[in-house]
């Protein structure tokens, strides 16, 4: 029987990975651990950090268009983290605007996606 066994990594599509690799790493500690610029002008860059590899895609003629939880596709992406208390000051520190959730602490990416950072003991 075949079956999954987890989550390999995530891929988010951004306007500009020299704009929101930077972020990722600076804010959220994420480590970059490879970049691809393919021919056409896509460029993957491979993120590791808080348990999951992120990979970030600008496609070459990629829509400029706000992300937007309410279309179909990507609503937030939640974060585990040992302690979310630790969080409002390290985001408030880097210029990054926040709100308390009930699972957490919900922030944007330079691109609008919804992040959010939650305690296992707490995401149900």
């Amino acid at each position: 029987m075949s079956a999954l066994t987890g989550v390999h990594h995530i891929a988010l599509t951004v306007t500009d990975v020299d704009r929101s690799v930077p972020w990722y790493e600076r804010v959220l500690g994420f480590a970059t651990e490879s970049r691809t610029d393919h021919d056409g002008g896509q460029s993957t860059v491979r993120l590791r950090g808080l348990g999951v590899t992120l990979t970030l895609v600008q496609h070459p003629h990629g829509a400029h268009a706000p992300f937007d939880e309410c279309r179909p596709g990507l609503d937030h992406l939640t974060f585990s983290v040992p302690d979310t208390g630790t969080w409002p000051a390290r985001l408030t520190e880097y210029g990054v605007p926040y709100s308390d959730t009930p699972d957490g602490v919900a922030l944007r990416d330079p691109d609008g996606i919804r992040l959010v950072l939650a305690c296992p003991a707490v995401v149900g």
